[in-house]
């Protein structure tokens, strides 16, 4: 069978892109003097406003005939009944080492502009090392360019996986001791999963996952130069040991495993990220199959459309008593003191807690009373009632649910955004054993996008919790948030004790409460003016 067709680009005489490396702090001469080797950076384009579901920006949804379908929160090939339509698209990135692979995907990520894109790296799957092979990489004698470097069954897997919509567990390697660290990080499914890596194109099992195969091809010179960079820099080596180890395995390696395989590439971009040209054929190419794939959304539609429908039945609000309203005033009000936003903040707590509770499933029971006569009164159909605060502002309403259901447990949530890809992270998680059964009171304090809360919800989804038995808590939310959470998960009951129309460009709640987390513990404001959670957790 003849070898695909491979297109190559080659771009107008613009001036090469450098990649994007800010020296570290305290970073070695010898590393700053390579950076005047490598080419000069040109103007290159402007950079693209990028819009996720998960940072900072409105829900994606689809258009149909009927009505609009919000899909954030659940993968987003996943249609308004919660079952999967499409597979995600896969882009293979190989290429040889310190080619530009990782700056390529990032320009890639930052054209594409569209919701849900995961960035994989074959770096993290480097095989577990024996005693005798650590010691070896100490003297710069093990071969990490050889495929048997690299755990490619954990790759297969957990890119089946992704591509399914499932999450995974993926390692962390250190370089510098050449070793997986003990903590994994975990990834959810997405839109477009971007897989890159010097051997990507190496194992056909896995060439048969990716959708498109794209080549970097870089001069030998410059990669040699970066890889100085980025060893010295990054992973503490010296300038002998790199190039001693380049000198032994790395360009056999390229000549022998990675440069045969560019002609499995169905697009060759030489030069790397200093092919603007080829980066937008690719971009291009990518929007055509995820609009055969009906995996594309018309996003200039987010900003009104939360607007367009009734509030959702499974948003439940505390009844604005003059009570509730004057705790509002309170802690709304810019000029309450600290002491004073805690004390009433809480008291609000309370009362949406036990407003929650009433939703829960009640069974007719009898008992006796001391006067030896029955009562005919309620319990607790369920099995065991579990909290869980997505941090940092969530945990505020944790002494509130303990004071009113003894023996609950308790777990915790924390999601970030890479500040890097701009995709969500969860970086910390602590889950009961066995929730599966319970019913979970999911807690964070405001919600005005709902991209943490739906991150959260499906972290707990994750772990088998039933969609009915969830339940979003939150002292204040926006329209939007209560829309976006309300359409993906259409079966998780939403309660608050107040709904604000809209968010403003930083997609801070108007009038809102301003930053929870800042205001009640007393913490200086994110910089930038945004709510800490929506920089943060994403709220």
């Amino acid at each position: 069978m003849a070898p695909p067709m491979c297109l190559l680009v080659f771009a107008s005489p613009l001036s090469l892109w450098k990649q994007a490396w800010a020296p570290p702090v305290g970073s070695s001469s010898s590393a700053e003097a390579l950076d005047r080797l490598l080419p000069p950076v040109g103007t290159g384009r402007a950079p693209r406003k990028r819009t996720t579901s998960q940072c900072k920006s409105e829900p994606p949804l689809l258009r149909t005939s009927k009505r609009t379908i919000y899909t954030a929160g659940r993968p987003p090939w996943y249609n308004e009944h919660g079952a999967q339509s499409k597979e995600a698209f896969a882009i293979g990135l190989g290429g040889g080492s310190a080619s530009g692979k990782t700056t390529v995907a990032r320009m890639i990520i930052e054209a594409l502009d569209v919701p849900w894109v995961v960035l994989l790296s074959m770096d993290s799957f480097y095989k577990v090392l024996t005693q005798q092979q650590q010691e070896q990489a100490a003297l710069n004698n093990y071969n990490f360019d050889h495929p048997d470097a690299f755990d490619f069954d954990l790759i297969v897997a957990t890119l089946q996986k992704l591509k399914q919509g499932k999450s995974v567990k993926v390692p962390v390697y250190d370089f510098t001791t050449h070793s997986r660290k003990k903590d994994w990080k975990t990834l959810y499914g997405a839109n477009v999963i971007i897989f890159e890596g010097i051997m990507a194109f190496a194992d056909k099992t896995l060439l048969e996952l990716l959708d498109m195969k794209i080549f970097v091809d870089t001069d030998s010179d410059i990669r040699l130069v970066r890889r100085l960079r980025r060893d010295i820099s990054e992973r503490g080596r010296d300038i002998a040991g790199v190039i001693k180890q380049y000198n032994k395995f790395v360009k056999p390696a390229f000549e022998q495993y990675i440069q045969p395989t560019m002609r499995l590439a169905d697009i060759v971009v030489p030069r790397g990220s200093g092919n603007t040209v080829a980066i937008d054929l690719i971009v291009q190419h990518v929007h055509s199959q995820l609009e055969e794939r009906k995996l594309r959304w018309d996003m200039a539609a987010l900003a009104s459309a939360h607007q367009c429908h009734p509030l959702p039945r499974t948003l439940s609000v505390l009844k604005s008593t003059p009570q509730v309203r004057g705790m509002h005033t309170i802690i709304r009000d810019k000029e309450t003191s600290r002491d004073e936003f805690i004390f009433y903040s809480k008291r609000l707590m309370r009362l949406l807690i036990e407003h929650a509770l009433s939703f829960l499933p009640f069974q007719d029971c009898v008992v006796q009373t001391p006067q030896e006569q029955d009562y005919a009164g309620k319990c607790y159909a369920g099995k065991q009632i579990t909290g869980v605060s997505i941090l940092r502002a969530g945990e505020t309403m944790e002494p509130a649910l303990r004071a009113v259901c003894k023996d609950v447990r308790i777990g915790t949530i924390l999601i970030q955004t890479n500040q890097l890809t701009g995709e969500p992270e969860l970086h910390y998680l602590r889950l009961p054993k066995d929730i599966s059964d319970d019913h979970v009171i999911l807690m964070d304090c405001t919600v005005s996008t709902g991209a943490a809360a739906m991150m959260a919800v499906r972290v707990l989804l994750d772990h088998d919790v039933p969609e009915d038995k969830i339940f979003l808590l939150s002292l204040l939310m926006a329209e939007m948030g209560v829309h976006s959470v309300a359409y993906a998960f259409p079966r998780v009951r939403i309660i608050t004790t107040a709904v604000d129309k809209r968010v403003n460009d930083l997609f801070r709640i108007i009038p809102g409460i301003g930053n929870f987390g800042d205001r009640y513990f007393g913490t200086d404001a994110v910089p930038d003016g945004s709510d800490e959670e929506e920089v943060a957790s994403t709220t």
